[in-house]
């Protein structure tokens, strides 16, 4: 909705006028009556603009990319990295208690997995191998 609505400025001066005509007794009213005009409009703004976002949402999604704002963060890297680690001091503990260094290595590894399963979610291309610089080229020499 543009601050310079020639609409709403035509609404409200058919509202001064109609005040000026038919006295400060029906003011109130007059008020009322703009004001619910003026959030017919900001709800009609709203609306479009919600409608909009959806259908770019929808769009992402159907290419199967994902949202600019889904991405994750270096805080919720961050974030998941520390929590691995404080959780690997009693999963070490136990495994290692437990079954000695076979458990051990077994926490690590499910330790190392989460982590790397972690990674190729948020880096699809990070475990991907590339081809030699070699083989880069059509043309073979």
């Amino acid at each position: 909705m543009d601050a310079r609505d020639p609409e709403l400025k035509k609404e409200l001066n058919a509202t001064l006028q109609a005040r000026r005509e038919l006295g400060e007794e029906y003011e109130s009213a007059l008020v009322d009556s703009f004001l619910e005009k003026v959030d017919q409009r900001i709800d009609g703004a709203v609306d479009r603009r919600l409608r909009r976002q959806l259908a770019e949402q929808q769009m992402v999604t159907a290419r199967g990319a994902r949202s600019p704002k889904s991405t994750d963060s270096f805080g919720d890297r961050f974030g998941f990295g520390i929590v691995s680690l404080v959780l690997a001091i009693p999963l070490s503990a136990i495994g290692g208690g437990v079954a000695h260094l076979p458990g051990l290595l077994v926490s690590w590894v499910g330790i190392v997995g989460v982590n790397a399963f972690q990674a190729a979610r948020t880096h699809p291309d990070l475990f991907r191998r590339r081809r030699p610089a070699s083989q880069d080229s059509d043309w073979e020499g």
